[in-house]
């Protein structure tokens, strides 16, 4: 438990020193992984759209003590056994179906004021075309196009392109995979989700925005004295704002866990649930591509680049002729490498031994002479 805790509080302070590089590699795969697997339920499966987006009619009434059981046995005998049925609010009994005649209607009506023991009055009948799920649909779309020419733009000036390429990326990540969720899964696809996945857009390019303002910070540290490449140095920046980015994404996902057990669950707000579970979906996405998709995307980017490109290979170089490496012996680790450096060995040190030679412009003290005799 010590060592997990003081691994923890490491972790919570920035002091670890994370390979990225290879975790980087496992989170591309996993992330292809999720998109395979998401673009393939949608093209085969589909969506569970709900009643404002493929139209229908909907029956609400009170009925304390119905459960959902009972109702869709009561309703086998219309032809409505397959309708959603919710018992929302406080004993409220929501019934949603396909569009039915006037005739067909009136008997379902009767049939769930009988199970209710209600006046057939009390039971309130609406009719949804799926106009309106089309025009909303059409709206989101437009509001995702915006987004990201908007945030394409607005990194491409307050960073550089190909951060904003690396954010396009997380967040193109976390709408296929938010999506893809509510598909494999089958979960409801409503107007409050629509809004959720518009919601999270705006928590996931934060976190991106947030781990690349630590990235340029860190830039100046590419090639100085040759000792850190820039796949090295983003690396860095991963493990020093590690912190912020796991307190921001606690923070942001426990008031959404509230609504979903106490909105959705204990109160039976049924539309907190449509919204809480996207935006839970979206918020994990959106703190896990910001880390194992935009910031691979950048170093992809960054290191083809003609001057990182050509800085890798003097650093590379420079490490090959100033130490041979040992066959099973693990790489030294970033941060060691673009601190110090081994100084050869000089007289009256012991063999074996090495100083430790900082790069700054401070030069070491000389030793003082001793007095001869």
């Amino acid at each position: 438990m010590s060592g997990a805790g003081g691994g923890l509080a490491r972790l919570m302070r920035g002091e670890t020193q994370i390979d990225f590089r290879r975790w980087w590699a496992r989170g591309l795969v996993f992330s292809a992984v999720l998109l395979v697997a998401s673009l393939g339920s949608l093209l085969t499966r589909g969506l569970n759209l709900g009643i404002d987006f493929k139209g229908g009619v909907s029956f609400e009434l009170p009925a304390p003590g119905v459960s959902v059981a009972a109702a869709r046995d009561a309703l086998d005998g219309v032809g409505q056994a397959g309708a959603k049925i919710q018992v929302v609010g406080d004993g409220t009994l929501r019934v949603q179906g396909p569009t039915e005649s006037p005739e067909k209607s009136a008997e379902t009506r009767q049939v769930l004021a009988d199970l209710a023991g209600v006046n057939p009055s009390e039971v309130n009948v609406s009719e949804v075309g799926p106009s309106w799920g089309d025009e909303i649909t059409r709206s989101a779309m437009r509001a995702l196009v915006i987004f990201l020419v908007a945030i394409l733009v607005y990194l491409s000036l307050r960073l550089e392109w190909p951060m904003a390429l690396g954010a396009l990326a997380a967040v193109t990540h976390d709408v296929l995979v938010s999506v893809g969720v509510y598909s494999i899964f089958q979960f409801e696809l409503t107007p409050a989700t629509v809004i959720a996945f518009l919601t999270i857009l705006g928590y996931s390019i934060y976190d991106t925005i947030v781990v690349f303002d630590k990235v340029k910070e860190n830039e100046g540290r590419v090639g100085l004295s040759g000792r850190m490449t820039y796949t090295e140095m983003v690396s860095l920046s991963m493990n020093q704002v590690m912190p912020r980015s796991l307190n921001t994404t606690i923070t942001s996902i426990m008031p959404v866990i509230s609504i979903l057990v106490v909105g959705a669950w204990w109160l039976g707000a049924v539309t907190l649930q449509e919204f809480g579970l996207a935006l839970f979906v979206g918020l994990l996405a959106g703190a896990y591509s910001s880390i194992f998709v935009a910031a691979p995307t950048l170093v992809a980017i960054k290191e083809r680049q003609q001057r990182y490109r050509s800085i890798r290979e003097r650093v590379l170089a420079s490490r090959a002729s100033s130490r041979s490496p040992v066959e099973g012996e693990p790489p030294a680790a970033p941060e060691a490498a673009s601190t110090a450096t081994r100084a050869p060995s000089s007289p009256g040190r012991p063999a074996g031994a090495s100083a430790v030679t900082y790069s700054g412009a401070i030069p070491p003290r000389p030793r003082k002479k001793g007095k001869r005799r």
